[in-house]
């Protein structure tokens, strides 16, 4: 653990308590994807198969059981909640994310750290997680109108990310043999993705006015 990785696994942590808390005390999930939110929920299930086998530290497993719980639940609010359901914006959401998650699976059977299905499926979640926030910017793009609460929600996701480049960065000069080829370039892909979002993010900081995105 260092403050890179505290602070990575802090904005994640963030991200999501600003999303549940747009939908449970708003009652509202415009703005939000449900497209991305499924594949996150995919992307959870998939990298915490070991969560009840393989125990390495109180911090591990509740950061593990948070991140899985909470993707379901923001999930489960989208599609049934009585109220939330109602303000999902289903006519602008219509990125096809199924076709993500072929590829992903393709690329995890071929690029892998060992032959096993647990790694296969860690890569997999690696490789989906890095292109999940794709439905969630092009229902950015489609609306434009981005209220504040969204607007953190994906700046902070964008942001846990870049501090995990940082992580690996530092571990890289201090830790003898600290190469993982697959998570660093998934997870530059992913950061690289926000790109876009983060330019116009700090414009409309700097400028003091509502963030939008250009169609």
């Amino acid at each position: 653990m260092n403050i890179f990785r505290l602070a990575g696994d802090m904005t994640h942590l963030f991200s999501v308590l600003v999303l549940l808390l747009k939908i449970h005390t708003i009652k509202s999930c415009a703005g939000i994807s449900l497209k991305t939110q499924e594949l996150y929920a995919l992307v959870f299930a998939s990298r915490y198969l070991d969560i009840f086998t393989n125990y390495i530290s109180l911090y591990n497993t509740s950061m593990k059981l948070i991140f899985l719980g909470s993707s379901f639940s923001i999930v489960w609010y989208i599609r049934y909640h009585k109220i939330v359901r109602r303000t999902y914006d289903k006519e602008h959401d219509t990125f096809r994310h199924y076709i993500l998650i072929l590829p992903c699976l393709l690329l995890a059977l071929v690029f892998h750290e060992k032959l096993t299905f647990r790694e296969v499926m860690w890569a997999f979640s690696l490789y989906l997680e890095a292109v999940a926030i794709l439905p969630q910017l092009v229902l950015l793009q489609r609306t434009r109108n981005i209220d504040n609460l969204t607007g953190q929600y994906v700046f902070l996701l964008g942001a846990y990310r870049a501090l995990y480049i940082l992580n690996w960065i530092y571990r890289y000069f201090t830790e003898p043999h600290f190469i993982h080829w697959i998570t660093w370039i998934s997870g530059l892909v992913q950061t690289l993705l926000y790109a876009d979002f983060f330019y116009y993010y700090f414009q409309s900081w700097k400028n003091n006015q509502k963030l939008h995105l250009p169609a």
